[in-house]
């Protein structure tokens, strides 16, 4: 009972404070706070190391890409005007990507091959031979039940797996300490990046209601493992996740922590690069409430973004 209770709790919160409104707008300014580039994470710089290559290289290599793929640059202009961003915005997310965590092909028409190998593939989403479909019908997510919103009902599913079975024993089993989306949602390997924007799987079902909405893409099943992997593979797909994304970030930071940081790249690149935006307002919104006046600030990827933004305006 008490385990149900603190759940209700957290879920009722995360809910509430996610819809409270605003007292009073500040908008982010553009530029990066940071004088210098943040630390880049050691795991970033080995694979590059591997790859015999170095982070200008990968960089020069996605912004030639989007210099010369007109069917590219017609594409992200199309997301962006379908989600109202800036098209900087999804160019900045893809540039992030493809400098620190993956190498870019050398034109759009590679990751629909890539994307096509993975068509027809039987896999699902699962654990130690328990689906995750039958995992969050325990009784534990039962708080998370009556949320229909794909976004937010995924996201009180990701906090109850951190508070009652990451790291933990629970009937006698132990869970391992990490992420929902590594343990449950790579079935090939953990790692594992996908398309063109690089979006997680729980972060493609997270975001499916707002994708159906604005781009009419079919809601996203989580049995269906393959059509989680078409949609955020498939180029035509995978930029409405990317910029569904970018619109969630934008609308938490407006919606719970009074910010609008529509006018910075750099930080929805940031928020883009790590996830869990909800959170993360609600986390600078209690700092605010306590008596601060903090910003969001730039990681090492937001600011490459941002120290490269006028190279990159100008593709668009």
């Amino acid at each position: 009972m008490r385990y149900f209770l603190a759940i209700l709790s957290i879920a009722t919160a995360t809910l509430c404070s996610s819809l409270e409104p605003a007292a009073a707008m500040t908008r982010v300014p553009p530029g990066n706070r940071h004088v210098e580039q943040p630390p880049i994470p050691g795991a970033s710089v080995r694979r590059t190391r591997a790859g015999k290559t170095t982070f200008d290289d990968k960089y020069e290599k996605i912004r030639d890409l989007l210099a010369t793929d007109e069917q590219l640059r017609s594409k992200i202009r199309e997301t962006a005007r379908a989600y109202g961003i800036d098209p900087i915005h999804i160019a900045g997310a893809l540039v992030g990507e493809h400098t620190y965590n993956v190498d870019a092909y050398d034109r759009l028409q590679s990751y629909y091959v890539k994307a096509a190998a993975y068509a027809g593939n039987s896999f699902q989403f699962a654990y130690d031979g328990e689906k995750v479909d039958d995992f969050v019908s325990r009784p534990e997510f039962s708080s998370c039940a009556s949320l229909h919103d794909s976004y937010r009902l995924w996201t009180c599913r990701e906090t109850v797996w951190d508070t009652e079975f990451r790291g933990k024993s629970v009937g006698g089993k132990q869970y391992p300490n990490n992420r929902f989306s590594a343990v449950f949602f790579q079935p090939f390997f953990a790692g594992q990046t996908f398309g063109l924007g690089q979006v997680n799987p729980l972060t493609a079902l997270k975001l499916s209601d707002l994708v159906h909405q604005r781009s009419g893409i079919e809601p996203l099943d989580v049995n269906d493992a393959a059509a989680v992997y078409d949609a955020i593979m498939d180029p035509d797909k995978s930029l409405a996740f990317v910029g569904a994304a970018i619109r969630q970030s934008i609308d938490d930071y407006k919606s719970i922590a009074g910010m609008d940081i529509s006018s910075n790249p750099g930080i929805t690149a940031t928020l883009y690069n790590l996830g869990n935006t909800l959170q993360r307002a609600q986390a600078l919104a209690a700092r605010n409430r306590s008596g601060g006046n903090a910003l969001p600030e730039e990681n090492y990827y937001g600011w490459l973004i941002n120290d490269k933004l006028e190279e990159l305006k100008a593709l668009f």
